[in-house]
């Protein structure tokens, strides 16, 4: 009996071309799912789909609910269905002390991390309650959990994933629907550019097993709660933290 499996399956996963979304869509695609690369950036998207089994691009910026709900419309004219969402697309956003944040990079961090899941799940929402199925996956932070100094954007960004995460969780257990957040701690991918070498050792210094996580463990997590077998739990958020934090 093959756990876990996908066959059959359409995901889609944002902010899919590098890190820990396409390592989740690497993931997925192993397991039998066609999966579709959705990205801000449509040639990067190209080039990874180009080199995973069953998967094809599409362009979405997730700040624009039109955009968003056009990418659905795609996904759905190409395969019919979509059995599972996750939100992976996310920003680290400025960091530095609260008093150097502007507007704008406030605004910018809450438009991608925070609107971006909330346009996504609506779009998906009434095509999966009425097949009576859904998956979807919310890429949360540890940051949502406990909060990084200087880092108050993405902190409080993360931390709204989660709470809507019970939220829709809790609104959509009788449609067949599961719904749960994931909260890395510090994952080595390109995000990691955007903040200090300071920043990163504190982060890091934080987890138990002292050293950042891989993609691929955030991606097997995402595969549980993306499978069938993810069929009483929701609402939830797992922790990929090292052990950082356990509550």
């Amino acid at each position: 009996m093959a756990y876990f499996d996908l066959t059959g399956q359409t995901a889609i996963v944002t902010g899919a071309a590098t890190g820990i979304g396409e390592a989740i869509a690497r993931r997925l695609s192993g397991a039998g799912a066609t999966v579709a690369i959705a990205d801000l950036n449509f040639d990067a998207a190209a080039a990874t789909a180009a080199t995973i089994e069953r998967a094809f691009p599409v362009q979405v910026d997730v700040t624009d609910s039109a955009s968003v709900d056009r990418a659905v419309a795609m996904v759905l004219a190409k395969t019919g269905q979509i059995d599972v969402l996750v939100n992976n697309a996310g920003i680290a956003g400025t960091a530095g002390p609260l008093t150097d944040q502007t507007n704008e990079a406030w605004q910018k961090t809450i438009d991608v991390n925070m609107n971006g899941v909330f346009f996504c799940c609506r779009a998906v929402a009434a095509h999966m309650k009425g097949r009576q199925y859904g998956r979807i996956v919310n890429i949360a932070s540890i940051a949502g959990k406990e909060g990084n100094p200087m880092m108050t954007g993405y902190s409080a960004t993360k931390a709204a994933v989660i709470g809507f995460t019970k939220a829709i969780g809790k609104e959509f257990a009788t449609d067949g629907i599961c719904v749960n957040a994931v909260s890395p701690a510090v994952i080595r991918t390109k995000i990691l550019d955007q903040l200090p070498e300071a920043q990163i050792k504190y982060m890091t210094d934080k987890i138990p097993m002292r050293r950042t996580g891989t993609t691929e463990e955030i991606a097997a997590v995402v595969h549980f709660l993306a499978s069938p077998d993810c069929s009483f739990v929701t609402a939830q958020c797992y922790d990929a933290s090292g052990g950082r934090a356990t509550y």
